[in-house]
């Protein structure tokens, strides 16, 4: 079981994902790429549980290690470091952020297998992406609980699936495996899995999109079971790489 995890990337996911591991007793290292000085407010607010370091300390720390960052610096995650860990990429492709990369917008590749090509000696299992920060934080439940919501993964490395499974039901979520890396497009952005089922009912009419998603994402949430989450995940249909997201910045 894992004891303590690494996170490389302190925005909105990975603080989230840090504050559902110290809940539940694990023990988190975080680091980004500002330096761990810049980490020490959220650190001191987490507990005893956390520290800063640097992304090669989250890397060599971490029983697993979490990469939250923006899809346009993969290359910057410490590749030798994380050699033989399973790395968890909750990283999506947006090109008014990132620019566009040619073998996603050809679908050769997904976002995942090019990350994978990088981590060439690590283990990468998708996760945690398809999901915002303020649902993932609030729609967590322990194991049994009737209102429990679950998140697809999808990895080529059955071992990882299931460590990453396993970390996922100790944060409180339950686990729908989906496939391959090749397949991970079925949870990335514009998926019928993606974002939208978690959120509770439709935005009201004549919002600009960045009113639009303030709203979804104030709001409570809805619980998305497992059953629910594979048959979102098998109805996807693979159409243009990418999604759009206000408020990034244009690339």
């Amino acid at each position: 079981m894992t004891t303590t995890l690494g996170l490389i990337g302190a925005g909105m996911i990975g603080t989230t994902v840090a504050r559902l591991a110290v809940a539940a007793g694990l023990d988190v290292v975080l680091s980004n790429s500002r330096g761990p000085e810049t980490l020490a407010d959220l650190v001191a607010d987490l507990g005893e549980r956390a520290r800063a370091g640097t992304p090669a300390d989250a890397a060599r720390d971490g029983e697993l290690v979490v990469a939250a960052i923006p899809l346009n610096g993969y290359r910057l995650l410490p590749a030798a470091a994380l050699a033989g860990k399973t790395v968890i990429d909750t990283m999506n492709y947006y090109p008014q952020r990132d620019g566009h990369i040619p073998e996603l917008d050809s679908n050769e590749l997904t976002s995942s297998e090019l990350v994978q090509q990088h981590l060439a000696d690590s283990r990468v299992v998708k996760a945690f992406n398809n999901i915002v920060s303020f649902s993932l934080g609030k729609l967590a439940r322990p194991a049994g609980d009737p209102d429990r919501s679950a998140l697809p993964v999808a990895g080529d490395d059955t071992v990882a699936k299931a460590q990453v499974a396993a970390l996922l039901d100790t944060l409180g979520y339950d686990t729908v495996d989906f496939g391959a890396l090749a397949d991970s497009w079925r949870s990335e952005p514009t998926t019928p899995v993606y974002v939208q089922p978690y959120f509770a009912g439709q935005a009201p009419k004549g919002l600009d999109p960045e009113e639009e998603y303030r709203w979804h994402v104030t709001n409570p949430g809805v619980a998305v079971p497992a059953d629910q989450i594979r048959k979102l995940t098998e109805s996807a249909v693979r159409g243009t790489a990418g999604g759009y997201l206000p408020g990034l910045e244009t690339a």
